[in-house]
């Protein structure tokens, strides 16, 4: 098996949560290459890689249930959108602080995220 038949078969029959951990590792994987790509001096490929990264972040504000996440979800989608501004203003000014900054929000959620998918996990797995 290819490693792209690997990966989309992974994609696909991943549960909810591993798909919220895909999402993330996804955003900041983009986000460091625009940063390298930004220092190499190769704006087209830095730009492409922060528009995959905002298409993600994208993707995570309209996936927020505000009915079952009620503040949380609201909190989220704010700072979703903060990082949206900053992947756009670091995108405009050539600027890798803003990019640090998104890439260490995301890092900082991944790593709660992979804390409450395991717990998720452990608890649904008990009889």
């Amino acid at each position: 098996m290819s490693y792209q038949q690997y990966k989309k078969t992974s994609i696909t029959t991943a549960n909810r949560g591993q798909v919220l951990i895909l999402l993330y590792e996804g955003a900041i994987q983009n986000i460091k290459k625009a940063v390298s790509f930004l220092e190499a001096k190769n704006i087209a490929k830095k730009g492409e890689h922060i528009s995959k990264a905002h298409a993600i972040i994208n993707e995570l504000v309209n996936t927020l249930d505000h009915e079952v996440g009620g503040k949380i979800a609201g909190d989220l989608e704010r700072l979703y959108n903060y990082m949206i501004e900053q992947l756009i203003k670091g995108n405009v000014g050539n600027d890798k602080a803003p990019l640090e900054t998104v890439t260490k929000l995301l890092e900082t959620l991944l790593e709660g995220w992979r804390a409450a998918v395991v717990e998720f996990n452990k608890n649904a797995s008990k009889p």
